[in-house]
């Protein structure tokens, strides 16, 4: 088993880089498969879209939406959590805490299916928790950590295509953004 100290993997993912921690639906798959980067990167651009459109804080650039929108809007947000809950059910996709950066991720497994240093595997994640669709990514585990009936592994995404890079940076971005707009709050 060759591959990066679980140190060298967290300091080349996520040194210098913005990253996120999340609980998000994810899995590793074989590597073999269709190469769905333009998928991709046409999610992650839809989203920017979307949320872009979207109310973060009160008093933000977009002003104070009129009631009756904000309750609809509310809504909305309900019936879109409850479609990604009952998605995540029907496929299966398990939950799963990871921390997440524009050059990779590192997520916990059970032992018995995480993937060795070196090994090839496509990233299937569900990047919006209000969204039941899925992007899959090109990656390759560059360490692994046994501990306590799970492993940690760092996953490196591997050749993305520049869209795709752009999107998910700025994908990253507003998550980032809203988890500090969430602290602030509390």
């Amino acid at each position: 088993m060759t591959g990066t100290a679980p140190a060298q993997a967290e300091r080349r993912l996520f040194d210098g880089v913005l990253s996120c921690e999340l609980v998000l639906p994810a899995a590793l798959l074989p590597a073999a498969g269709p190469d769905r980067q333009g998928q991709a990167a046409a999610l992650l651009g839809a989203l920017a879209q979307v949320e872009d459109l979207r109310k973060d804080e009160p008093g933000d650039e977009h002003g104070e939406l009129p009631l009756l929108a904000q309750r609809m809007d509310a809504k909305l947000d309900l019936i879109l959590a409850l479609l990604g809950r009952l998605a995540r059910q029907a496929d299966g996709l398990p939950e799963r805490a990871l921390r997440w950066s524009a050059r990779g991720l590192r997520l916990e497994l059970d032992t018995a299916t995480a993937p060795s240093p070196g090994d090839p595997v496509r990233l299937r994640l569900q990047p919006a928790d209000w969204l039941p669709d899925l992007v899959e990514l090109p990656a390759s585990a560059i360490a692994r950590e046994d501990r306590d009936g799970a492993t940690r592994v760092w996953i490196a995404f591997d050749a993305l295509r520049a869209d795709l890079a752009e999107a998910m940076e700025r994908h990253l971005f507003r998550l980032h953004r809203r988890q500090v707009a969430e602290q602030r709050r509390r």
